[in-house]
């Protein structure tokens, strides 16, 4: 198993009994509910990134992906093209 690392922070009275109350809630502890919120916004935050970078060779993969024709879905066409069921 690995080594875990501690994470300690200082939080307002109001912020204690807002994440308090938001794990009790899902029926969870408080560090496990700081733990999974924090994660899950890492994730959108880096998730969410505009601009990223790439080597030659990935830029290059990358370019003759976007290049390349997409293959024929008919069913797709017809999702899209046929009138939906409430309509």
């Amino acid at each position: 198993m690995a080594k875990t690392a501690p994470i300690n922070m200082r939080v307002e009275p109001r912020q204690h009994a807002l994440l308090t109350k938001a794990a009790q809630a899902l029926n969870v502890d408080r560090s496990a509910f700081i733990l999974d919120v924090a994660c899950r916004e890492a994730e959108n935050v880096l998730l969410d990134q505009r601009f990223f970078q790439l080597d030659d060779d990935a830029l290059a993969a990358f370019d003759t992906a976007l290049k390349a024709l997409v293959p024929d879905n008919t069913k797709l066409k017809s999702l899209l093209t046929n009138p939906s069921p409430w309509e």
